[in-house]
C-alpha cells in the first residue's frame, strides 16, 4: 500500500499537516530526526521513522512505497547561523527531493515560506510574481529559504511533480520547538524591549495545513501559493496581543537606526542578547502579502484573523503558566518611562514640523 511521507512532522506546521493527512485517510509515515521531541505528534496514528533529511541513505529508506511527499522539514529561527540554516533548508531540500525523484514519488508539496518571496515594496503587499528581493538585506533565514525553493524548482524541472506553498508567519498551538510562536511567547514574558515600524502577515497553523492538502489536490506543478492571513502593522499586532492577553505591549518604539545601535550594543554584552541586529532588521520590513492565487486556484481561505493570536496565547498559558506575564502585567518601569519620554519628544517634534 502506498504511503504519504511527512518530513519535519515534529514541528508545528509538520504536525498539523500530518494530522490533516490522517484525517483525510492517508496512510502516513513521518520522519523524526535523532532525539527530536515527538510531543507534537503524540497519539497520532502514523508510522514514525528515525531519519535525517540530509542523509541520502535515510531518505532512500523512508521513501520506499511512498506515493506522496510533504517536505516540511527546515530550520526557521532568526538566531540560527548560516551553516544550520543552509543544512536544514537547502541541503535538506536537495537531498529529500532528489531522492523523491529517484524513488518515483508521484506528488510533492514543498513547504517554503513567504519570506522566500521577500518583503513588500513601499506600503503595498507582495504576491507570487515578486522576485526575491531580500538578498541585499542580509537576512540569513530568508536567503536560505529562497535558495531551498530554487532547489525545489530545479528538481521539479527534472521531472519531479512539485507544488510549493509559502506560508506567512504561522501561529497556533503545538509549537513545542519554539519556532514562529516565540514572538508571542516573548511578548507574554515582556521580553521585547523595543520595536520599530514594520508589518507582519499572520496565519493560523490549521489553515496552513489545510492549504497544504489543497495544494496537493489542486495545485499546479511548478507553481507556488502564498498562504497568508491578516497583515498587521507592528503597532496593531502588539496592541491586539495586549488586548487579547491582558499583558501591556512593549513601551519603547524607536527609529530604525537607534534600534540597530541598541541591538549591536546588546550583542556585544556577554550572554544571550535581548534582541539582535537581524531581529531588528527583520522587524523593520513590511512582510505583507496577498493570497489571491491560493484563494482563487486552490479554494483556500484563512479563518478569522484573531484566532491564531488567541490560540497561541491560550496554548502558551496552558503550557508555561506562571512563567508568563499574567493579565494586567505591565512593562518594566524603566521601559515605560522611556516610552513616555520618547512619545513626548516625538509629539513636540511634530508640532515644530507642522508649524
Amino acid at each position: 500500500m502506498s504511503k504519504t511521507l511527512v518530513t519535519g512532522a515534529t514541528g508545528m506546521v509538520g504536525a498539523h499537516v500530518a494530522r490533516a493527512l490522517v484525517a483525510r485517510g492517508d496512510d502516513v509515515r513521518v520522519t523524526v530526526r535523532g532525539r527530536a521531541p515527538v510531543e507534537a505528534i503524540a497519539g497520532l496514528d502514523v508510522e514514525v521513522v528515525t531519519a535525517d533529511v540530509v542523509e541520502r541513505r535515510d531518505m532512500r529508506r523512508v521513501l520506499k512505497n511512498v506515493d506522496r511527499l510533504f517536505h516540511v522539514a527546515g530550520a526557521t529561527s532568526l538566531r540560527s547561523g548560516w551553516h544550520e540554516l543552509h543544512r536544514a533548508n537547502v541541503l535538506g531540500t536537495r537531498v529529500a527531493l532528489e531522492e523523491a525523484l529517484r524513488a518515483g514519488v508521484q506528488r510533492v508539496v514543498h513547504t517554503s515560506t513567504a519570506s522566500a518571496i521577500g518583503p513588500a515594496e513601499g506600503w503595498g503587499t507582495a504576491d507570487e510574481t515578486q522576485s526575491f528581493n531580500a538578498a541585499r538585506i542580509g537576512l540569513t533565514f530568508a536567503n536560505a529559504k529562497a535558495e531551498a525553493e530554487r532547489e525545489a524548482l530545479r528538481i521539479c524541472a527534472q521531472g519531479l511533480p512539485v507544488v510549493i506553498v509559502n506560508p506567512a508567519h504561522v501561529l497556533g498551538p503545538g509549537d513545542v520547538q519554539r519556532s514562529s510562536t516565540e514572538l508571542v511567547r516573548r511578548f507574554l514574558r515582556r521580553e521585547i524591549p523595543i520595536y520599530v515600524d514594520g508589518a507582519l502577515c499572520i496565519v493560523g497553523a490549521a489553515d496552513v495545513a489545510r492549504g497544504h492538502l489543497l495544494a496537493d489536490e489542486r495545485g499546479v506543478v511548478g507553481e507556488r501559493y502564498i498562504l497568508g492571513g491578516r497583515n498587521f502593522t507592528n503597532d496593531r499586532l502588539f496592541a491586539d496581543l495586549g488586548r487579547l492577553s491582558g499583558v501591556e505591549p512593549p513601551a519603547v518604539k524607536l527609529p530604525l537606526p537607534a534600534a540597530l545601535a541598541l541591538a549591536r550594543a546588546a550583542e556585544a554584552l556577554p550572554g544571550r542578547p535581548v534582541i539582535t541586529v537581524e531581529e531588528v532588521r527583520a522587524m523593520a520590513l513590511r512582510w505583507a502579502y496577498r493570497s489571491t492565487k491560493a484563494k482563487r486556484d486552490l479554494g483556500w481561505t484563512p479563518g478569522h484573523h484573531e484566532q491564531p493570536l488567541i490560540d497561541t496565547i491560550e496554548w502558551l498559558r496552558a503550557r508555561e503558566g506562571e512563567r508568563l506575564g499574567p493579565p494586567g502585567a505591565r512593562q518594566p518601569m524603566v521601559l515605560r518611562m522611556a516610552g513616555f519620554s520618547l512619545r513626548r519628544v516625538e509629539g513636540a517634534w511634530r508640532l515644530l514640523v507642522d508649524e
